[in-house]
């Protein structure tokens, strides 16, 4: 049966996979993103199942305005994937750009929880629909320089099982997919442009691709409409766990 889905952050990376994903398998879906170039050049490829929504996750008004005009044959949306996101700097908190943190917090959580809050309202009135949040590893384990991002994510994954107590009875769905290391503009991002730092955080290993996360919401989405998937959380092989660090003082 076509469902109706809708993506944050859909022109490239994760959102953008899994859009052509679900395109491919024949639903409708609602790109979001600001990059409005790109998301028309997805809609090319697969004409009218696609509709184009410039989008600016940031503000409230743009979404208010942008769900509320949304033509008859997408109004009723099936699946959030709340993907918009991203990772500013590696610097440790005392050297952080604030204006990196302040980004952050307004994309990775004001985005999200605007999105979840716009699009809610709806699903409970017809008691069906899905929402699946882009999360992280970051928000589940520490790393140098991971500060205000990590601390984004955890948000994430705590706002995802509030959710789901707060829709007990209303069949709806809530799902955190939590990827690893990945190769995508994340780290391009991440270094504000720089392709050659992006480059070495994923020399010499086999990172997840964006199709692999496509596939794990695609995998959530598509279970049994009693089963809900929690959380998923993935690594490459090529990565693990490392251990504690401790800080020796010498004499």
């Amino acid at each position: 049966m076509t469902k109706t889905i809708m993506i944050t952050g859909a022109s490239s990376g994760f959102g953008l996979a899994t859009a052509k994903a679900f395109a491919t398998k024949g639903h409708k879906v609602i790109v979001a993103a600001r990059r409005r170039e790109r998301l028309v050049a997805l809609q090319q490829e697969f004409a009218d199942q696609i509709y184009v929504m410039p989008l600016d996750v940031t503000s409230e008004a743009q979404i208010n305005n942008s769900i509320d005009t949304l033509p008859e044959a997408f109004s009723s949306v099936d699946l959030l994937v709340n993907n918009a996101g991203l990772a500013l700097g590696l610097s440790p908190a005392h050297e952080a750009d604030l204006a990196d943190w302040h980004r952050m917090v307004d994309t990775n959580i004001k985005g999200l929880y605007l999105m979840t809050r716009k699009i809610l309202p709806n699903m409970v009135n017809r008691k069906v629909g899905h929402i699946i949040n882009i999360g992280s590893i970051a928000g589940s384990y520490a790393y140098p320089g991971g500060n205000a991002y990590g601390a984004t994510k955890a948000f994430v994954q705590q706002f995802s099982r509030n959710l789901r107590a707060d829709l007990l009875g209303t069949n709806i769905r809530v799902t955190n997919i939590e990827p690893g290391l990945a190769e995508t503009e994340f780290s391009l991002v991440r270094f504000h442009g720089d392709k050659d730092k992006a480059d070495k955080v994923y020399e010499d290993t086999q990172a997840l691709t964006a199709e692999d996360i496509a596939n794990a919401v695609i995998w959530a989405f598509e279970q049994p409409q009693h089963v809900n998937i929690n959380s998923i959380e993935l690594m490459p092989t090529s990565q693990a766990w490392a251990a504690l660090a401790v800080d020796k003082v010498q004499g």
